[in-house]
């Protein structure tokens, strides 16, 4: 995604001044962001107490909308009774309670947890237990990682390396590690061969996956790493039927790893509490965030299958791993109590049938615009990819920055909504994709509210984008 100088006509009431003026080093330094006070259910209020709804829950984050007391209590009471940690030397019962929670959440699929603050550090440790897994089991060879194109895993180094986003890798790509290969995406809109069925399309891919392991040499790979539904850079796309249980035998096969990233699609945004539930496999190591603490404290983390905990315990006992604030009191109290809302409010079920709302009114509505050429996802994570021409499905040149200038109108008066913005899901570089995934506790009409509102914001855009042509 590449940033843009945002629009002052958004509204310099409830503009902050620009970041040339601020002290923050801030994503984009001539920007002129808006000025965000407080937040209620689905709103972000501006300074000028303007309401913008919050369609995208941020970046697939909110899964409570904003201001639910019974999670602000729970942070409140953790950071009086103890606000932090040294997990070298003590645990907290919060902490223990939230793995736990975690662990039994998967049906005993995976054996325990580890907390951090964010899907980026989760990636980084997942990458790390996987080469430690392999070092406890005398396999020391296998260093490599293979992951997919146009994917992304987080913007630390490690992760950065991991993942396939062209874009976020460029500036950095002569300090990324070069043991990371990569295969095609699962991508039936662009990738599967015209008359090619789901079941021949996933066995091509298990296929050249398959192949990338015998170029690089079997013996020699960690882990398989993928994203259930592919996030930020595909916007929302799915797997086809079958896919996963494909590429696990493959690395089965091979005695590697298979690490699966749910940090954007996992803990219920996709209408399961983890993705992976709905593709019949499990993976060895799995990454969570966002939806975990629904944005109510930084927090992320990892889930380790039994085979490579019993490693673990049964070699070195000790992973080589550490952050300041892993296992943070207040941010699984967050955590904790927003699981608990998730669960015990039956919300998963209403993620599955907004969900199936949403798709169906956005597709009666946008499905039959020259410029929307796909609409997929599942639950309540959904990507809209556009076009500038229909019947080749090609893109729009990355510098016309289409998705970003969506997201930008949406921002303003007429449309108050707040959709997120995603770009390279054609080859990296080109294809442009906006994210709606609102929170769990969405009412049928906020719902239709969106879908119009979204119609409404891609029929306006487009029709100015055709008329200053």
């Amino acid at each position: 995604m590449v940033l843009i100088k945002l629009n002052p006509t958004v509204g310099a009431t409830d503009a902050v001044a620009s970041s040339k003026h601020s002290a923050v080093l801030h994503r984009h330094l001539d920007t002129t962001f808006l000025n965000m006070t407080r937040s209620e259910g689905n709103f972000l209020i501006l300074e000028n107490d303007r309401k913008i709804f919050d369609a995208s829950g941020g970046a697939a984050v909110g899964c409570l909308g904003w201001g639910d007391q019974r999670v602000a209590q729970a942070v409140t009471n953790q950071v009086l009774a103890a606000p932090y940690c040294a997990t070298i030397f003590y645990t907290t019962r919060v902490q223990e309670e939230l793995c736990r929670d975690l662990v039994q959440s998967t049906n005993g699929a995976m054996a325990r947890a580890y907390i951090v603050n964010s899907g980026s550090e989760a990636m980084e440790a997942a990458v790390k237990l996987a080469r430690q897994y392999f070092l406890e089991i005398d396999q020391p060879q296998r260093t490599r990682f293979i992951s997919r194109k146009q994917s992304y895993h987080g913007i630390t180094l490690g992760a950065l390396s991991v993942g396939g986003h062209e874009v976020r890798r460029a500036k950095f790509e002569p300090l990324l590690i070069k043991n990371v290969s990569r295969v095609s995406p699962c991508n039936a809109f662009r990738g599967k061969a015209p008359g090619e069925s789901d079941e021949e399309y996933a066995e091509r891919l298990a296929k050249e996956l398959d192949e990338e392991f015998q170029r690089v040499g079997p013996e020699n790979v960690c882990a398989f790493v993928a994203e259930p539904i592919v996030g930020a850079a595909l916007g929302c796309v799915p797997a086809v039927k079958g896919y996963f249980k494909a590429v696990r035998d493959v690395c089965d096969k091979y005695g590697a790893l298979l690490i699966l990233d749910e940090v954007m699609c996992g803990m219920g945004r996709s209408g399961t509490l983890h993705a992976w539930e709905q593709e019949g496999i499990v993976p060895d190591i799995q990454t969570i965030g966002k939806a975990l603490g629904g944005g109510y404290q930084p927090v992320a983390g990892l889930l380790a299958g039994h085979r490579v905990v019993n490693a673990l315990e049964k070699g070195s006992s000790v992973f080589v791993h550490g952050h300041t604030y892993q296992g943070h009191p207040a941010a699984c109290a967050a955590a904790l109590e927003v699981q608990r809302i998730v669960r015990e409010e039956n919300l998963l079920s209403n993620v599955r049938a907004m969900g199936d709302l949403l798709s169906s009114r956005m597709r009666e509505i946008l499905a039959s615009h020259p410029n929307v050429d796909d609409i997929r996802g599942r639950g309540l994570f959904w990507g809209i990819e556009f076009v500038a021409d229909k019947e080749n499905m090609a893109p729009f040149p990355s510098e016309d920055h289409v998705c970003m200038e969506i997201c930008q109108l949406g921002l303003t008066d007429k449309y108050g909504i707040n959709v997120y913005p995603g770009g390279g899901s054609v080859d990296g570089i080109t294809g442009d994709h906006i994210i709606i995934s609102p929170a769990f506790n969405i009412s049928r009409e906020d719902v239709e509210w969106i879908a119009a509102t979204v119609g409404r914001l891609v029929s306006d855009y487009f029709a100015a984008k055709a008329g200053t042509q």
